[in-house]
């Protein structure tokens, strides 16, 4: 069988891959090592019974950053559209990981309310990349089908469903001793998911739903 290979721009860029990507491998890492930084400082961690504001706001600001470069950078708008579609998608595959969400409920560390469908729901987005990745590479449309456009929409909301209850799990806590609540997402290493993670799989599905309307229009990218 083989496999027709999913076409990448060579044209109408006005930044190309090999201009641009040292500078969004510095972003990426400078992001990181800032979420590591202040996690050691306890930065994130709140009070039990209170809304977990500095994790929204890790949440939050990378997002909002994004959006804005997206909105007022025709160049990295450009980049973003010129990502391999295929390999972005692949990416969603790592999400797998959320099985540790349920080694972490199973000894006590997270609350069932949130690591069950936080684990469950990344589990089934990383199980389908693999055959989302095989789909883009036998049709270059199916990017705009609806199954793929389907996939990205319920990932961004397995994400979203996974801060809300990590939220109200935290935000409902007394503090009791013994109780398991969604405290531990504040602290390092749990605390790359929500503040680096997280917001990295919601931009990768934003590259994928813009490139994937694209297609649909009939226009290259």
């Amino acid at each position: 069988m083989s496999a027709t290979a999913f076409p990448r721009p060579t044209r109408s860029r006005p930044m190309g891959n090999g201009g641009i990507r040292p500078g969004i491998i510095l972003v990426l890492s400078l992001w990181f090592a800032l979420v590591v930084s202040l996690g050691a400082s306890g930065a994130f961690v709140g009070r039990p019974g209170q809304p977990p504001i500095a994790i929204a706001i890790g949440v939050a600001t990378p997002l909002l950053l994004f959006f804005a470069w997206l909105r007022f950078s025709p160049s990295f708008r450009a980049f973003v559209l010129s990502l391999d579609l295929r390999l972005i998608t692949g990416m969603q595959a790592w999400r797998w990981a959320g099985l540790g969400f349920l080694s972490l409920y199973a000894h006590d560390v997270l609350p069932a309310v949130f690591a069950l469908p936080a684990g469950l729901g990344d589990m089934a987005v990383g199980f389908v990349a693999p055959w989302m990745v095989l789909a883009l590479a036998r049709r270059r449309d199916f990017a705009a089908s609806r199954a793929f456009v389907r996939w990205n929409v319920l990932g961004m909301l397995d994400l979203a469903v996974a801060i809300v209850l990590g939220a109200l799990s935290a935000s409902l806590s007394t503090g009791a001793p013994g109780e398991v609540t969604a405290a531990p997402m504040a602290t390092l290493p749990l605390l790359v998911i929500p503040a680096f993670l997280v917001p990295l799989f919601l931009m990768l599905h934003t590259a994928a739903l813009m490139q994937s309307r694209l297609i649909a229009r009939g226009q290259d990218v």
